[in-house]
């Protein structure tokens, strides 16, 4: 989490000023080049420096050893060319704004979330880090809706601080992860207003729920605010084209209310159900099921019983 009592180091400096630079340069190239360029950089370089491809490689092993290893390469390629598009996009809120307005907003959950917004019912929009989350939103407040968002703070807080208010550009209100921030997302949708969020990441306190066959640990904080404040909890998507720079944004049917396990369960099959459908789509640089630390949670587990 981003530290905002101390001043930045000149590493964090360093790293913002090198990426400002970037951001400027590429915003004088046509967004589709601009994109492509990132994408091409962030595989042929700057995924290897940082290992990704490495990690890509475990998390397919993990999950889905008998793929071909011409399978996990093409996999791998296009995951990390949507993370670097998916970071690059973050930074011209408005043209994310204009393609929102262009591509189509589909799934038999528009007409609930249109009838939710017409009668202020409380709605909290649940997606993964699949295709564009954002590029999602963005369809969906250029078409007037108001969508909060809770992101988790970047740990350089000058990155953070750009990061915020380009998505805050996007749409407001924008609560950042934590207690204060989730205490006011929470009063946002109880109040009738609509939230999004992603929930695939590792929770080491999380349920264990099955992804992908295997079990990850999982919050289930989305679930607990839709039952506390009466909120259908609809999973969407923003889903790219071949030509990776438009994209579908898809409202599924809402997950009905039981329990908090029950219905992330029932979230995290929809996720699977796209990612099995096209696996570079979603983000596998992520650490989502740590295997030796849920080796050793196993072990502390058995010895207490």
């Amino acid at each position: 989490m981003a530290d905002q009592s101390s001043s930045p180091s000149k590493k964090e400096r360093f790293a913002n000023a090198a990426l400002n630079a970037y951001i400027g340069a590429t915003g004088l190239l046509p967004v589709r080049q601009r994109l492509s360029l990132t994408g091409w950089l962030v595989r042929h370089v700057a995924a290897h420096a940082l290992g990704w491809y490495d990690r890509v490689d475990e998390n397919l092993n993990f999950v889905w050893p008998e793929l071909t290893e011409e399978r996990k390469k093409a996999i791998a390629s296009k995951s990390i060319d949507n993370l670097a598009r998916a970071l690059i996009e973050n930074y011209d809120p408005e043209e994310m704004l204009q393609r929102g307005a262009n591509y189509p907003l589909s799934g038999p959950g528009v007409p609930i979330l249109k009838e939710a917004r017409e009668n202020r019912r409380p709605v909290l929009l649940i997606t993964g880090h699949y295709g564009s989350p954002i590029c999602a939103r963005a369809a969906l407040v250029a078409r007037g809706y108001t969508v909060a968002g809770l992101l988790r703070p970047m740990s350089n807080a000058p990155m953070n601080a750009r990061y915020i208010r380009n998505y805050r550009d996007v749409g407001e209100p924008v609560f950042e992860q934590g207690r204060r921030g989730t205490m006011g997302l929470i009063k946002h949708v109880r109040e009738g207003g609509m939230a999004a969020m992603a929930f695939d990441v590792f929770e080491s306190s999380g349920a264990m729920i099955d992804f992908l066959g295997q079990p990850a640990p999982t919050a289930t904080s989305p679930a607990d605010i839709a039952l506390k404040t009466g909120a259908l909890l609809i999973p969407y998507f923003g889903i790219r084209r071949e030509d990776r720079y438009g994209f579908d944004a898809v409202i599924e049917e809402p997950v009905p209310h039981t329990d908090p396990v029950t219905m992330m369960t029932e979230v995290t099959k929809r996720l699977e159900a796209r990612i099995e459908a096209d696996p570079g789509q979603w983000m596998w640089t992520h650490r989502r099921w740590k295997p030796k630390r849920m080796a050793k949670r196993r072990a502390k587990a058995m010895k207490q019983t």
